[in-house]
């Protein structure tokens, strides 16, 4: 690399001003190819991590800086559309200012301040996009979260985090306004509407006066950047912390070699904002310059995903496995991918023939890539390399990734054991910092010199990963990662409940699916099963996230009527088993 331009990236990296926006005249922007290459260098494990480093400001406004001086295609740095023919496209240059002027909000008017933590509960809308780069500006730590969060997820969530703000959108309004009351640290309530709500400031509003002025603040690489939270097998969903630079500079190396983006790219990732996967596809997309696509998508319509691809000029996809088994069940052949040149999935387990129907129907590879919310992309099966159908692919720096028995020993070729990554003697920058508020179960995850990820899998002599399952009951639904003793606990909370048992069940569609096993309280047993069952999942939905419900579909067989059964339903989907106390008479 030429010595001027390593010169000027490690000036702006380890810049000792007080704050990193730069209200003099901006540096020349390097070369992009070269700028790309340093910060790849560092995801690698190359060049060391640099003392200071704000994602705001060492990357989109370095990219805003090379538009000006042409040096970036004329694309889009984030295109939106909400399927009804609006649309909203921010060049770099208009991102910076739009999320500087967000800054100012949260700075001035909501009194945020670097390591406040805020809560983002937004749908598929430009402004969880805006606001996210407006938090890194600020030194602030976002929390997201899914829409799909009830009252009791959300004081829970608010109440260990202490977050200071939360913004969301109207649908969420009288559910955070029901709880706030027990939050005490919550002190602004934003909200992302045309219309004003008593007790909220309205973040449209606000937006639109604010100065364009801002000047980014100092963070180091190792403060605090998100909060995820992560669901477990037992007990509460933990607080998993990400730095800014285990998010901001530990995504750049699988952003080229698994997603395979250049700055002439348009990436679409259908996942929801409150999912890690929204911010893995911000963190592998702007460093590269590429252009991230949005559609609103209210609910998985694979009909509008395929439109989509049909009309717009999208090179990139990432759907979770999911998504893809839908798209294959449709025809095709009907459909034109113009641009569509590649395409990514992970999140849950890629069945071999999903990717053999879309590769036969499409022309494109399905490349599989396999990570956690703790970490970012552990394994991939990467452009160049040979794919073997069913393989989560080798594993992916910096990371050296082992399967090992629960001492944390490695294991032989071949061998089932634990998907370990190696955290001594030294502990990957890209790794999450800790499980806030909880050194147990960070101490749990840990076995020998290893990080135990809770999956098993075996490794074969090329280094492929090959997923065998699940060491815990945690169950894996269409991406969505539910745990047991949530559903459990929901369950019994209904009078009809007198225990409960929740366990995953195997589902073509989703891959797996909660099945529910419930012994009724005496009182119940006489009830028509159906309706019974039918209110459980509705109670289900309203005390607790409404993915997180048993289903079932209207393929339904009484298989059994006895005196120590009520009923046993049986579905292509789920299975709710409705059992009778074997203790009343």
């Amino acid at each position: 690399m030429r010595l001027w331009l390593r010169s000027l990236l490690l000036q702006s990296l380890r810049s000792s001003r007080g704050f990193c926006g730069p209200p003099g005249r901006p540096p020349p922007s390097p070369v992009p190819s070269e700028m790309v290459a340093t910060w790849e260098a560092i995801s690698l494990g190359r060049q060391p991590v640099p003392e200071y480093f704000n994602f705001a400001h060492d990357v989109l406004d370095v990219w805003s800086q090379m538009e000006k001086d042409g040096h970036r295609p004329p694309n889009p740095a984030f295109w939106w559309v909400d399927g009804l023919g609006t649309e909203v496209k921010w060049s770099f240059e208009e991102l910076g200012k739009q999320s500087r002027k967000a800054a100012n909000v949260l700075q001035g008017v909501c009194s945020l301040q670097p390591g406040d933590r805020m809560m983002l509960v937004l749908p598929r809308i430009p402004e969880w996009w805006l606001v996210s780069v407006a938090c890194m500006r600020t030194g602030a730590v976002m929390i997201p979260g899914v829409s799909q969060l009830t009252e009791k997820d959300l004081k829970y969530r608010l109440q260990v985090s202490r977050a200071k703000i939360i913004i969301t959108s109207d649908s969420l309004v009288p559910r955070v306004d029901a709880i706030s009351a027990d939050c005490p640290s919550l002190q602004t309530k934003l909200l992302v509407s045309d219309s004003n709500r008593s007790g909220w400031l309205n973040f449209r509003e606000l937006l639109r006066e604010a100065s364009t002025e801002h000047n980014c603040v100092r963070t180091k690489s190792g403060d605090p950047l998100a909060i995820y939270f992560t669901s477990g097998t037992t007990g509460a969903p933990k607080m998993a912390e990400h730095t800014q630079g285990s998010y901001s500079l530990g995504f750049v190396a699988s952003g080229r070699r698994w997603v395979a983006l250049t700055d002439s790219d348009i990436f679409w990732n259908t996942t929801d904002t409150g999912w890690v996967k929204a911010a893995w596809t911000l963190f592998s997309a702007w460093p590269h310059g590429s252009c991230i696509f949005v559609h609103e998508l209210p609910r998985v319509d694979v009909k509008v995903i395929l439109k989509t691809l049909a009309r717009f000029p999208i090179t990139t996809l990432c759907c979770v496995p999911t998504i893809f088994r839908l798209l294959v069940q449709e025809d095709l052949t009907r459909y034109q991918f113009q641009s569509l040149k590649h395409c990514v999935t992970g999140g849950e387990f890629l069945n071999p023939d999903v990717r053999e129907k879309w590769k036969s129907q499409t022309g494109l590879e399905l490349y599989e890539g396999y990570g956690q919310s703790e970490t970012v992309v552990i394994c991939a099966n990467t452009k160049g390399e040979n794919i073997k159908s069913g393989s989560m692919g080798k594993a992916s720096p910096p990371y050296d990734v082992q399967i090992v028995d629960d001492e944390g020993n490695i294991l032989p070729q071949g061998e089932e054991g634990n998907v370990g990554v190696r955290i001594r003697p030294t502990r990957p920058f890209c790794f999450f910092s800790c499980y806030l508020n909880n050194p147990e179960k960070t101490a749990a995850a840990e076995r020998g010199s290893f990080y135990i990820t809770g999956d098993r899998a075996h490794m074969d002599k090329d280094g492929y990963f090959w997923f065998m399952g699940r060491n815990d009951d945690v169950i894996n639904s269409s991406g969505y990662r539910i745990g047991p003793v949530d559903v459990e606990s929901a369950l019994a909370e209904h009078p009809a409940v007198l225990e409960s048992a929740v366990v995953s069940s195997p589902d073509p569609i989703r891959g797996e699916v909660v099945k529910a096993f419930i012994v009724l309280s005496p009182g119940y047993t006489s009830r028509d099963p159906e309706e019974l069952i039918q209110e459980l999942q509705e109670h289900v939905k309203r005390v607790t996230a409404p993915y997180k419900y048993p289903r079932k579909n209207c393929q339904r067989q009484f298989l059994e009527r006895s005196k120590g059964v009520n009923c046993e339903i049986k579905s292509g989907e789920d299975e709710v088993q409705l059992q009778r106390d074997p203790r009343s008479p």
